[in-house]
């Protein structure tokens, strides 16, 4: 049993049941009923998709509410982030998978640039995207559109939303992009590394996920080639191989070509927006999660990041998770000294699904037991 310890609670949303914030509440009941007289450092984190301008807000930033565009083209209401000269966009508020019916071909990012148009208004000099979870596959296109850039067709006429359309593009105008724009820094915040196009680009990776079937897939990582070929001869950007670029649907991308944007991590970003590695300093341990820990945890996500800062600060870091798909030297190299599932406590996944919370209180206490 831990008596008198300093314990970071630093987890992401377990996606579909709990979002950060009551992740890591049921963690810290879990602690509290093993340890009352622990120090609790609760810092929620995300990785630039859903969360990311919660984490912002917790961290002292100031809301902003937007009403725009959702990815059907339907009103939705949105929140930004504002701290100085800064603003933080979370793309999942106004082109989200949850907001609409799944739509592959004609989904828009067009709220995004519209929720970019507000951080302008309100004076922003810095703008920071997050991009995770998108019902989108337009390469930014309607970001871009609500910015004040042109994507014409053979014919004259400007193409309609959505990444299918992209076939058809002929060229890019951006003479009317927003002139505030001039000397902005653009920051895209990313979790992932994939290409535009190709096998691991943003059709053919997140396409089904978006419900994307087959000829979709096909159809929208073509349609994306085109589009790169179109700015790499009207723009002189080169963005069908960056790293990155594939993020959000090919957000990253078009960002890269028009706004001049850079990539960084997203879990990075909000970590440090966080001030995780001030509440590390002195630590006696950190519990970090998510709904899966498994190979694409590797690969950037949250609780990987938080587990290499906690281990540079020489920090225990414990992975709590509905279910823990990683081995011991997998997670041990990734700065884990253990990890437990939600599955350790009830088997029955749909029980788990139902009842996260309980079930998250329960892990931890047994974990810290």
């Amino acid at each position: 049993m831990l008596r008198g310890v300093r314990i970071v609670i630093a987890p992401d949303k377990f996606k579909g049941t709990l979002d950060a914030d009551a992740v890591a509440d049921a963690v810290a009941d879990g602690v509290r009923r093993v340890q009352p007289g622990a120090e609790l450092l609760l810092r929620p984190v995300a990785d630039g998709g859903d969360g990311t301008v919660a984490a912002a807000l917790r961290a002292g930033w100031t809301a902003r509410p937007v009403r725009v565009s959702g990815p059907d083209g339907a009103p939705r209401d949105a929140v930004l982030a504002l701290d100085g000269g800064t603003a933080l966009v979370e793309l999942a508020t106004a082109a989200g998978l949850h907001l609409a019916p799944p739509a592959p071909l004609t989904a828009t990012t067009r709220g995004v640039g519209e929720l970019l148009r507000a951080a302008l208004d309100a004076g922003a000099r810095r703008l920071v995207v997050g991009i995770g979870g998108s019902a989108t596959t337009d390469g930014g296109t309607g970001m871009l559109a609500a910015l004040g850039v042109r994507f014409v067709g053979a014919d004259g006429a400007e193409l309609p939303p959505g990444g299918a359309a992209l076939a058809g593009l002929d060229r890019v105008d951006v003479s009317g992009l927003d002139p505030r724009l001039a000397g902005v820094e653009v920051v895209v915040a990313t979790d992932v590394d994939n290409p535009l196009t190709g096998p691991r680009g943003a059709a053919a990776v997140f396409g089904p996920q978006k419900g994307a079937g087959p000829d979709d897939v096909a159809l929208l990582d073509a349609a994306l080639a085109r589009f790169a070929a179109v700015v790499r001869r009207d723009l002189g950007v080169e963005v069908d191989a960056v790293p990155g670029a594939g993020g959000a649907g090919g957000t990253a991308a078009g960002a890269l070509a028009v706004l001049g944007a850079r990539i960084t991590s997203g879990a990075d970003l909000v970590c440090d927006l966080v001030g995780l590695d001030a509440a590390l300093v002195g630590a006696d341990l950190c519990l970090t999660g998510e709904g899966a820990l498994d190979v694409q945890t590797l690969s950037g996500k949250a609780p990987a990041v938080v587990a290499r800062r906690a281990a540079a600060a020489g920090v225990r870091c414990v992975g709590l998770a509905g279910v823990v798909r990683l081995g011991p030297g997998e997670l041990a190299a990734a700065g884990f000294a253990a990890a437990h599932g939600l599955v350790d406590v009830e088997p029955d996944v749909a029980v788990c699904l139902a009842e996260p919370a309980r079930l998250l209180t329960e892990l931890t206490a047994r974990a810290l037991s």
